[in-house]
């Protein structure tokens, strides 16, 4: 069994006792938070796609661990002009575990 899932803008395909990367949650870790918005479920019996989410259908997760990403530089320049900017950041996310997929 899989579902797809949206979280922040991004969709992920999960099953159960997965572990995914998503982007920052609130939330603290061991906490457990519910997902509602299932866009496809699919078990080896029957395939629901979402209008466009799946009625009664959500995902139980739990927050394994919250970290930052890599650092993304991002550096700006304009020749003959003395300007030179250097920036950088780090994404945070939230790693989660998928407990279980109800619908």
């Amino acid at each position: 069994m899989y579902a797809i899932i949206e979280t922040k803008g991004h969709q992920y395909e999960i099953s159960e006792n997965s572990k995914i990367r998503v982007n920052n949650i609130d939330g603290e870790i061991g906490t457990q938070i519910n997902i509602d918005k299932v866009l496809l479920i699919n078990d080896d019996k029957n395939l629901l796609v979402g209008n466009p989410y799946v009625n009664n259908a959500k995902v139980i997760a739990e927050i394994v661990s919250k970290g930052k990403g890599k650092k993304v530089l991002i550096y700006k320049f304009k020749g003959r002009k003395k300007y030179r900017r250097k920036r950088g950041y780090r994404d945070q996310y939230v790693d989660l575990l998928i407990k279980n997929i109800t619908y």
